[in-house]
């Protein structure tokens, strides 16, 4: 009797990515669990595990991600990979498209709170602004004593009011960490005034803890009428001009960049009691900001590398895409 004839080539492997295909399909459409799998092919539990893995190797299974979320994802990843981010999120935004306040605090707590909660102690800078203090507010409750909180900028009006937008007080006061704040009016009377309470020792401690910092969280703010130094009193009417027409774009704890990230120079920016932001080089600093107004002064942020990290809305991200050239 003559033996049968040798299988096709490629058979043997046909048979086994048909097996494999049959476990993919009990698993992600019938919803099997792997030992239901084994059980109706006859294998082990182990070769069930090794039989939906190669099925997704093999890119017989194509995933469809069926959750808002999913936007926000691939929107945050070709931020990242578009300016070189170390921390990229980007949250839904509310309905209509406008800037989502809540959904920003609560991930930029979520990010702090990683920071936190590590064992060595770390030094991490805060600048003000609304989106920052309602950050604050969303921290948990926790025993941080070990870490360090410093204000960027000053914490006084120029009567000698406390910023209310100061977060890092109040998450001090939810941490235990130990909190720095710059003691000074943002904007003092004269540059001379700036230059003595740079002298201060206070002021060199902060200048310290800057060099020290693993991690800046920064809100952004656009230069025009009505944006937050203007808004809030810190400079006048013909200051806010002079800052525009020398090309300014935002801020950051008060101090003025252009289109190129870099700080611009007029007479306020001598008045201004604040930290530069770009010169804590060796830590993470992230913007923490969303809202149309903001897309020139955020994009000029990262194309300067001002940041080097970003948390902003689904809205603020595309917008930030479609300017930058990248795509939707």
């Amino acid at each position: 009797m003559d033996a049968p004839p040798d299988p096709p080539p490629g058979r043997a492997a046909r048979s086994r990515l048909d097996q494999a295909a049959r476990a993919a399909w009990l698993y992600y459409i019938a919803g099997r669990t792997q030992d239901e799998i084994a059980a109706q092919l006859n294998v082990s539990r182990q070769t069930a595990q090794r039989l939906v893995a190669r099925a997704v190797a093999e890119k017989l299974i194509k995933f469809r991600f069926d959750h808002p979320l999913g936007a926000c994802l691939a929107r945050a990843e070709k931020l990242a990979r578009r300016h070189d981010l170390v921390v990229c999120e980007v949250v839904p935004s509310d309905a209509g498209g406008s800037a989502s306040l809540a959904g920003l605090a609560v991930a930029g707590a979520a990010y702090l709170e990683g920071w936190l909660a590590q064992r060595p102690p770390v030094v991490i800078g805060l600048s003000t602004g609304r989106t920052l203090r309602a950050l604050a507010a969303e921290v948990s409750p926790m025993a941080a004593p070990q870490h360090k909180l410093f204000s960027l900028c000053g914490t006084l009006a120029a009567d000698g009011r406390a910023i209310a937008t100061d977060p890092a007080m109040r998450i001090a006061e939810q941490t235990g960490a130990q909190y720095y704040p710059m003691t000074l009016a943002l904007a003092a009377g004269s540059a001379e005034e700036k230059r003595l309470a740079g002298q201060q020792r206070a002021y060199q401690t902060l200048r310290g803890l800057q060099l020290q910092a693993r991690c800046l969280l920064l809100g952004v703010a656009p230069i025009g009428w009505q944006a937050p130094l203007h808004q809030g009193g810190f400079i006048s009417d013909a200051e806010l001009s002079e800052l525009m027409e020398a090309g300014a774009v935002g801020e950051i704890a008060g101090c003025a960049f252009d289109a190129t990230g870099a700080r611009v120079q007029t007479p306020i920016a001598e008045r201004i009691n604040a930290l530069w932001a770009g010169n804590a080089d060796k830590a993470v600093r992230v913007g923490i900001a969303a809202g149309r107004e903001k897309v020139p002064a955020l994009r000029a942020a990262l194309d300067g590398r001002l940041l080097n990290g970003l948390i902003t809305d689904e809205a603020t991200a595309e917008a930030l895409l479609m300017e930058s050239g990248a795509g939707g």
